[in-house]
Order: structure tokens, then sequence, then C-alpha cells
């Protein structure tokens, strides 16, 4: 299979293209390198994606991404310097692959920037969306996979979410983006019978995470002796789901998506546990054998009390199981960490 991973230099992203390469299939990476953090971790992404170990030279962001791109190219691996935004970048590359599925990763993300820069995040989130559905429909690729979010159920009294829980209620315009791209895939669908999954990811963790998420940025921020924010009462909780555990479920979509047609179907993929902001900050402690300073702040706008997701859709239709619990999730993230630090 030949697929085009969208935001594959990503956390998630490049452990997917990572188990597509080692399961034999060949990748078209695209990715446009965006300022929201480092540059330089999204390159050691990209080079640990594709099992190259390598003391690159780092000089200037255009330079360095162009040389990656030579330097990672294969016969079963492409990487293109691309934003989804860009319609006609993007045609140049479907018209040189012969692409059998897509998966949608790319997005721009964060809930509390999306409310500064609304527009932004229309412009990614929705617009380059659909450009990739446009160009499925120009170039009869009829099979997709798009990453949707938890953040769409916005602070639902039913617990745990299910897919056919009503999400009308978005509270942030990062939701309302996820949101209105299953909505548009829907249309895609119907009028153009590309077969789609829409993955709500619940709160992903594990090694190579973006350092702005709280796992992230807690357990650096303790391992240095300097305080987190600690926002709220510390009951606030998210159903925390590990890295192996969200790739095992794409793949599984993939696998289910290339024998199945006239489908479009929308699956969580979470633990199915819930953990609360003080547990999470109480097991990182444990595990790096340190005591947090806090600093106690308000809740902040946008951020829901809770997630938690059901999961027997995805287990019935894809046969999803994860089977990372959070303890041991955080034990092999810290080691990771630390290792990263040496």
């Amino acid at each position: 299979m030949i697929y085009l991973v969208t935001g594959g230099s990503g956390f998630i992203g490049s452990h997917l293209i990572q188990r597509l390469l080692r399961n034999g299939h060949s990748v078209i990476n695209v990715d446009n390198f965006d300022n929201f953090y480092d540059y330089h971790i999204k390159i050691r992404n990209t080079l640990e994606s594709i099992d190259q170990i390598s003391d690159f030279e780092f000089s200037d962001k255009e330079t360095d991404i162009r040389r990656l791109a030579t330097v990672s190219h294969s016969d079963q691996y492409s990487l293109y310097y691309q934003d989804i935004r860009d319609k006609k970048g993007l045609e140049a590359i479907f018209k040189s692959h012969p692409i059998d599925m897509v998966i949608h990763l790319a997005a721009l993300a964060g809930v509390r920037p999306s409310i500064e820069n609304p527009l932004d995040y229309e412009e990614v989130n929705v617009r380059g969306t659909m450009n990739l559905w446009e160009l499925c429909k120009d170039f009869h690729i009829k099979k997709f996979i798009c990453a949707s979010s938890s953040s769409v159920y916005g602070n639902n009294d039913k617990i745990p979410f299910a897919e056919t829980d009503n999400v009308d209620n978005p509270i942030s315009p990062y939701a309302a983006t996820k949101k209105c791209g299953e909505i548009l895939g829907h249309v895609y669908h119907k009028l153009y019978h590309i077969d789609i999954l829409q993955l709500r990811f619940f709160t992903v963790y594990g090694p190579r995470q973006r350092p702005d998420l709280a796992i992230h940025k807690f357990t650096q921020l303790i391992s240095e002796g300097r305080e987190i924010p600690f926002y709220g009462d510390g009951n606030t909780s998210r159903d925390y789901t590990y890295i192996d555990d969200i790739i095992d479920g794409i793949i599984k979509s993939a696998h289910y998506l290339e024998n199945h047609s006239e489908v479009y179907e929308i699956l969580n993929l979470g633990e199915n546990h819930v953990v609360t902001l003080s547990e999470m900050v109480g097991t990182i402690e444990k595990a790096l054998g340190m005591t947090a300073i806090k600093k106690n702040l308000p809740m902040q706008p946008g951020d829901v009390t809770k997630t938690n997701a059901d999961i027997t859709k995805s287990k019935a239709l894809i046969g999803y199981q994860p089977d990372t619990d959070f303890q041991n999730g955080i034990k092999k993230f810290v080691e990771w960490f630390l290792r990263k630090r040496q």
C-alpha cells in the first residue's frame, strides 16, 4: 500500500510512519513544519520514524528541511515540505504518486491558541482538509482516515462519551473545526463515495509528545525543580491514551477501510479510563522520584472538565484493544524523557 500521511513529522504522525514502513508499506509524508513548536523536534521525529540515527547538523530552517527531504528519500519514503492550505502544491504531490489511502493527521492544534487565533484554525483545519478531499475526488482516491478529537464532545454530561452523543456544543474554535471536519467528511462520502473513518483521539501521550502538552511540560518542569501550572482544584480529568494504542487503532482502521466499501464511521480511540489532574501529577512525581511545586491557577477558557471514551464501537468494528495502563505509560514516557535529556 502507498499511504499519504499529513503531519507525518509530528508526534502521532512519526510513530505511524515508523509502523507503516516496518510493515512494508510505502509512505509519502506531507508536513509544513509549522512554527507552533521548534522545528528541530520535527526533524528528529522524522529521522527516528525512518529508523535513521543521524547527527543532523542544523543551520537554518528552510535549508535544514530541504536537506532532510533529500537525506530521508528512498524508494519506500518521500518527504514533502508542504502546507495543506496550498492546494496547487498538494496537487503536484498527488500527480507524482499513485496513492492508495490518505491518513490526515495534520492540524493546527491546541484549544487555548485557537481562542486567540480562530481564523488560522479555520484555514488549516477546515480549508486544508477540504483541499485534501477535493484532490481525493479529482484523483479517484477512495480511502481516507481523518484525525478528529475528543474536544468535539465539549462539556458532555453523559459519561462515557459515545459516538452517538450530541456534539453540537463545542467550547473552543479548535473543537468546532474538528466537528466541521466530521460534517464535511460525510458530504464527500455521500457525493463522491470516499470511504472515511473519523477517529476521535483522546489525549494522546508518550515518547515524542509535543513539549507544550501537559504530561511533557510537567515532566520537564518537575525534573528541573520549577513550578508547574496547576489549573483548578485538581479534579479535572482526562482519558489519557498511550501512543502505541493510538497507532494500533489507526493501523486497524486502515485495514478495515482496505477491506470494506461504502464506509463512513466515527470512532473513539481512548483507553476508557479516567485520570484526574492530581493523579496525573502524582504519577509523574513517582516516576521521576521528585515532588512537584504547584502554582495554583483558575480554570482556563475552552478547557473541558472531563473526557472519557466509550470504545465499544471501536472494539466491535476494528478490533481496537488498548492495553497500556496509565502508570506503565507514564513510566515509559519518563524513561524516554530522561534518555533524551542525556
